[in-house]
């Protein structure tokens, strides 16, 4: 029996069972919200979600199944109990409050789990698997990306659901805060915990999502609690993203924060001044670093001296080569030169006079700064 011939079959049964109301067109979304697990079962199979829990033992194999073809919140209800049972606790003190990091949040697998329902292909016949190992989840589901979704535009490309419906009454239900993909939710709460990047990938027929349990960084989960308590603001993703970017590289220009954020560049770059206008990232030159007081919080006093010290010395070098043919140069010059801010330029002027490399004449506007 086809997939249109179950459908037609089932339409007619809940016409039949109507007794003279209008009669309503049968949809897979209904189907899946109000149906009973029988009716399920025999008209629309590859509505199924096939859990498998892995243990630290072995990886290769299986050792706990669950086969479930229910009616969706069901299917959510279930597993999310299934993951809350096993999950372990981190805590992280945060000043005088403690903030409490699951291996896997409730939030973060629940957007997963109901974006592979919403997105997924019912013409396949394949079943949505979950698959539960110590470190992470894997969720995989039918059907390729939509046309114009990839892994690299995910998070910013506007939502289209393949299954709309489904999303709307998800939404209805409150089990997501609004239709759309939910992409957002899971790198917001990856990030802001410390741990590594949600990961997509994308087969010709099917997509899969891991995400991990372990905490990469617990300094940084302190300071985006903090910063965001002291700021009375949530951090956007996109700013938490650039940060995320700058503990593990140490620095950024716009091209790359325009990449990893999946943004236009005019607002990349109103996300890099909105840290800096907060004070948690610095301009030089043409790349942007965390300042001393992030440094402080989740990096090392040391490695931030040392980072000063290797832009000053790529500084001095220029202004030296530029000083062999031309007689002096200018705080405006060495902006130019060095794509630094005036305070910047000024800094390091005022260190090549004090090492002797460079003698001022002049005052204001006019200062000059002579080789000596």
């Amino acid at each position: 029996m086809t997939i249109l011939h179950r459908l037609h079959v089932c339409k007619m049964d809940i016409q039949s069972a109507c007794r003279g109301k209008v009669p309503y067109p049968l949809t897979i979304a209904g189907l899946l919200f109000v149906g009973k697990e029988t009716a399920i079962n025999r008209l629309l199979p590859q509505a199924e979600v096939i859990y498998l829990h892995y243990s630290a033992d072995n990886m290769e194999e299986y050792d706990s199944r669950l086969d479930l073809k229910q009616p969706i919140i069901s299917v959510i209800d279930r597993l999310t109990e299934k993951i809350q049972n096993t999950n372990k606790i981190v805590n992280v003190q945060v000043g005088l409050f403690r903030l409490e990091v699951e291996d896997f949040s409730e939030k973060v697998f629940q957007e997963a789990l109901l974006n592979a329902l919403s997105h997924r292909d019912y013409l396949n016949m394949g079943a949505v698997y979950v698959k539960h190992y110590p470190d992470r989840i894997v969720i995989e589901n039918p059907g390729a990306f939509p046309e114009g979704v990839n892994e690299k535009n995910i998070i910013t490309h506007p939502s289209t659901p393949r299954n709309k419906l489904i999303a709307e009454t998800l939404q209805r239900l409150k089990y997501v805060q609004r239709t759309g993909q939910g992409v957002d939710i899971i790198f917001r709460e990856m990030i802001s915990s410390g741990k590594p990047y949600p990961q997509y990938y994308a087969y010709s027929e099917a997509v899969s999502l891991t995400i991990f349990s372990a905490i990469d960084d617990v300094n940084f989960v302190k300071l985006i609690a903090s910063e965001q308590d002291k700021l009375q603001k949530i951090l956007p993703l996109p700013e938490l993203m650039i940060l995320r970017y700058l503990t593990d590289n140490k620095r950024i220009i716009l091209s790359e924060a325009q990449e990893l954020t999946q943004l236009p560049i005019a607002e990349a770059r109103k996300s890099c001044n909105n840290l800096v206008r907060d004070g948690l990232i610095g301009l030089s030159g043409k790349e942007y670093m965390l300042t001393a007081k992030v440094y402080d919080a989740i990096k090392s006093d040391v490695e931030y001296i040392q980072d000063t010290v290797i832009r000053y010395v790529k500084a001095k070098s220029l202004i030296e080569e530029y000083l062999q043919s031309a007689e002096f140069i200018t705080n405006e010059k060495i902006r130019e030169l060095c794509g630094f801010t005036r305070q910047q330029a000024r800094i390091t002027l005022d260190k090549m006079r004090s090492e002797g490399i460079l003698r001022l004449e002049g005052q204001g506007r006019v200062a000059r700064y002579y080789r000596n």
